[in-house]
């Protein structure tokens, strides 16, 4: 049942509910006014399915409850579970439910810094163009200019903000006018010192961009994770208005230090039930195919090998094995072998 101070409610139909989320604790207010940002691009209906997803995901009420946590209270929430789990899909249906925008994805490997989540900067590009306009203009041989007059513009170097672009955790902290889904994927395969590292953003909820602030004040348009579209930096200095839905993903691998910790909202996704499974089928292929027996057999299978033999198995696993079973695989002893060994294969199994 829905509480009142619910702004997600993990419906997966889409409302203005985030218009009704109350003003940031004061220690976590932005310099920057509530509600004068931008409103974010419109989500894409389809990428690779990802809207759909997003719908039909069943979200648990402890999962709701810790959702509206991070959204009160402006705090990044540390989800962590097995692979497959839906820990990605969570964040991506609070940003269609509550309509945030596409999910800015930051995947981590072992080699991410924060530099590269907030922004790039392609500075051989920019003087790879500066000598084509240099050789250009000695091409039509034109007459130096009077240096009473300084430069022409011609002769000035090419527009910084275009070899500027600014990264998904950089995009998120726009002056955006309602607060942008930031997914930090798989936060537990980075180098030690990343999390430490994005505390400060976290907590400051700004930065600079050194080759923007040497510019001095004024407006300079740099491109965005949001691809296609621009935005203007004001005195080199990225600041929020809203603190974006900060997603942490971790699959367990590898503690967090402290300071971390007792910044996040911590979400510990369970093994789904057989009753959560089954409204999961029936979001993703439909009712008549969750109250089919076979479905039935292949959760009870699904949910015995995770529970009895310790096998990892994604959720995304079972609704492959169960779509190939509604086309026809389950008829014969050879395609109930497929399932089992091919679909099904555990992935904790060399």
């Amino acid at each position: 049942m829905a509480e009142d101070w619910w702004i997600y409610r993990g419906t997966g139909v889409r409302h203005d509910g985030i218009g009704r989320l109350p003003d940031a604790p004061a220690w976590r207010a932005s310099a920057v006014p509530a509600g004068a940002g931008q409103d974010p691009p419109l989500e894409p209906e389809a990428r690779l399915g990802r809207a759909r997803q997003a719908a039909a995901y069943q979200a648990d009420e402890r999962e709701v409850h810790l959702v509206n946590l991070a959204l009160h209270l402006r705090r990044p929430l540390l989800i962590t579970g097995k692979p497959g789990a839906g820990k990605s899909t969570l964040a991506h249906a609070v940003a269609h439910e509550l309509g945030l925008g596409p999910v800015l994805r930051w995947p981590i490997t072992s080699r991410s810094t924060l530099r590269d989540g907030l922004y790039s900067y392609d500075a051989i590009g920019r003087l790879h163009e500066a000598g084509l306009r240099r050789e250009t203009a000695d091409h039509r041989r034109r007459p130096l200019p009077d240096p009473h007059e300084g430069a022409p513009p011609a002769a000035e170097g090419p527009d910084i903000g275009r070899f500027l672009r600014l990264g998904p955790l950089g995009t998120a902290l726009l002056p955006w006018r309602v607060p942008r889904v930031l997914l930090v994927d798989e936060i537990d395969k980075s180098d030690l010192d990343l999390p430490n590292d994005l505390l400060n953003v976290f907590e400051e909820g700004e930065f600079d961009i050194p080759e923007l602030t040497r510019l001095g004040p004024g407006d300079q348009w740099v491109g965005t994770a949001d691809h296609g579209r621009t935005a203007g930096v004001l005195g080199g200095i990225v600041r929020c208005a809203q603190f974006p839905l900060v997603v942490l993903t971790s699959n367990g691998e590898r503690e967090f230090p402290g300071a971390l910790l007792r910044r996040c909202v911590r979400l510990d996704i369970q093994p789904p039930s057989a009753e959560r499974l089954t409204a999961m089928v029936a979001a993703h292929l439909g009712e008549e195919t969750a109250a089919d027996a076979a479905t039935t057999a292949l959760i009870a299978e699904f949910l015995r090998r995770q529970q009895d033999e310790g096998a990892e198995l994604a959720n995304d696993q079972l609704l492959n094995a169960l779509l190939m079973a509604r086309r026809g695989l389950w008829d014969g002893g050879r395609g109930h072998d497929l399932l089992h060994d091919v679909l099904l294969r555990p992935l904790n199994e060399s």
